[in-house]
């Protein structure tokens, strides 16, 4: 026994000797270390062209720079980073970034233009989750050579193989993961097989952010010291714990007892609990994506509309938002963020189950069908599972819930081998209505071979033409009037055709943290900056 335990218990003893009531004596986390809990069930590798989910975002957020980067409390701006400036050419076909001087990695090695545009040949060249960014914008492995150029140290010039609109790909650029700019020197020397490091990334950093990854134990933890190449302000932080707590009972029993600094994934009634706790705070910030029940068209009994447009009458939108999502999410049935341009009203479904039998029987299953719902066993998503497998019954579709990991539950979305899932996110991490559009509905390539598993369209094995090339059309005007109409019509169009991803939630953030923490400012694209928190004690 050491450590703060043995002074907890010299204290009771002590006290209990003289007669006294036991004061509380709770140990702080070290001045110059930030211990954050949160779920590491998602994370399933640490390369950033690889990566899936918000908390491989929020962990490597700490470890990569971008060129650009989103700002978090107004994310339609965009801030310099690695480039401290830009420019976008007269005919809008290409931007040229010039670097900031003097920027390393955490190697030591100097951050050159010739890394940045490695980083993305890389991307593409990989064809991993990531790469979908860029590829729906047009950018392809082959044409990789001539989209992204150094013409010397400090100057890239990326050239669009598309018309689009130039702040869209620069604000991509921004996203951690496929804007990630990585070290090309350190990982080459780490290349086995020609896999330009793929296996070495996904459990070693190569970065130049404020913190370099010293240690990831799948489940366990990710050990993240500061980087003192760091070009920018030295964080005060020498060490970000981050512990694999997927409870919430145990991150708010550990949050109160100042064994965590922060907590990321919390129930909401651990967070309601905490409203009233001495010395911990609660931010609350919209943040990227969606909750939505899934369908795989993969499956040929959802290739049937009327079937498709029975589930969407056999969700509690409501109720699940009052009881299971306050702190997560806020009732959405839109594909666009809140806030974004072109959003229209919500469509105002709610839970009907006898329009819904009706739809069945149409569809040709009166007798209603027999379903696997998949869903994570973290919060929210197993009692998001649970009710809706309640509602679903109450209109005829028996769900059986398969609950797991990432990799067993995302993993099986990915290899579009599902039927049913309750799933997060969407896009929404770029500012603009095309994120969303992208994310959920874009597929502009339905074969098995094209792997665009970043796009929840690919993943459903839903592809519209139609829908893709207005989806292309939106992105490419420049007219805001008409592209405000533009992204009418696509809402209105994927409530015709019954797209088979049926948002019922946005999802909004909740953390909770000591407050003693300060500079702390959650990103609404994820990708919180910890560098910045101190502490005042």
């Amino acid at each position: 026994m050491t450590g703060p335990t043995r002074l907890r218990l010299i204290a009771t003893v002590s006290a209990a000797a003289l007669g006294l009531s036991a004061p509380v004596v709770l140990a702080e986390t070290p001045d110059d270390q930030l211990v954050v809990g949160f779920s590491m069930t998602n994370i399933l590798t640490l390369d950033p062209a690889a990566i899936t989910g918000k908390e491989t975002v929020q962990v490597l957020a700490n470890v990569y720079d971008g060129l650009v980067q989103l700002d978090p409390v107004n994310r339609t701006e965009v801030q310099p980073d690695l480039a401290e400036s830009w420019e976008v050419a007269p005919d809008a076909m290409s931007i040229t970034f010039t670097l900031r001087d003097g920027a390393e990695f955490a190697s030591g090695n100097p951050v050159r233009a010739e890394d940045v545009v490695w980083s993305f040949r890389r991307l593409l060249t990989l064809n991993l989750a990531q790469a979908s960014f860029l590829k729906t914008y047009g950018f392809t492995a082959e044409g990789a050579e001539q989209a992204f150029a150094a013409p010397d140290d400090r100057t890239v010039v990326v050239t669009l193989p598309q018309k689009i609109n130039p702040q869209l790909i620069i604000a991509t650029l921004g996203i951690v993961g496929p804007g990630s700019i990585i070290d090309s020197v350190l990982v080459t020397e780490n290349e086995v097989d020609g896999d330009l490091g793929a296996a070495w990334l996904a459990q070693n950093s190569a970065g130049s952010a404020a913190f370099t990854l010293q240690q990831w134990q799948s489940n366990n933890l990710a050990l993240l010291t500061r980087n003192d190449n760091f070009w920018g302000e030295p964080s005060t932080m020498r060490r970000i714990i981050w512990r694999h707590i997927p409870e919430s009972q145990s991150q708010r029993l550990q949050l109160d007892q100042h064994d965590l600094d922060i907590a990321f994934q919390l129930a909401p009634a651990d967070l309601a609990a905490l409203e009233t706790t001495e010395g911990v705070q609660i931010q609350t910030t919209p943040s990227a994506g969606f909750y939505y029940l899934a369908m795989s068209m993969a499956d040929e009994r959802f290739q049937n509309p009327k079937l498709r447009e029975a589930i969407r009458y056999l969700i509690d939108y409501q109720g699940v938002n009052n009881a299971i999502l306050p702190y997560f999410g806020e009732m959405h049935q839109r594909p666009i963020s809140g806030g974004f341009f072109g959003l229209l009203d919500d469509p105002g479904y709610t839970l009907d189950p006898e329009k819904a039998k009706a739809l069945l029987a149409e569809a040709g299953y009166p007798d209603g069908i027999d379903v696997t719902l998949r869903a994570l066993s973290d919060d929210p998503f197993l009692n998001l599972a649970t009710a809706m497998q309640g509602s679903l019954a109450q209109g005829g579709v028996r769900a059986e819930v398969i609950t797991g990991s990432g990799e067993q539950i995302y993993g099986a979305m990915r290899e579009r081998n599902f039927e049913m899932i309750v799933g997060r996110g969407g896009g929404g991490q770029l500012p603009d209505p095309d994120s969303n559009m992208r994310a959920l509905i874009y597929n502009p390539d339905n074969s098995d071979e094209a792997r665009l598993t970043n796009f929840q369209g690919w993943r459903t094995s839903f592809s519209d033409p139609k829908l893709n090339q207005m989806i292309d059309a939106a992105a490419a005007e420049a007219d805001d009037e008409v592209r405000r109409q533009l992204y009418a019509d696509i809402q209105n169009r994927i409530e015709e055709v019954v797209a088979p991803i049926i948002p019922f939630s946005e999802v909004v953030t909740s953390v909770a943290y000591r407050d003693d923490l300060n500079g702390f400012v959650l990103n609404p694209s994820w990708s919180t900056d910890l560098a910045t928190v101190t502490k005042t004690r």
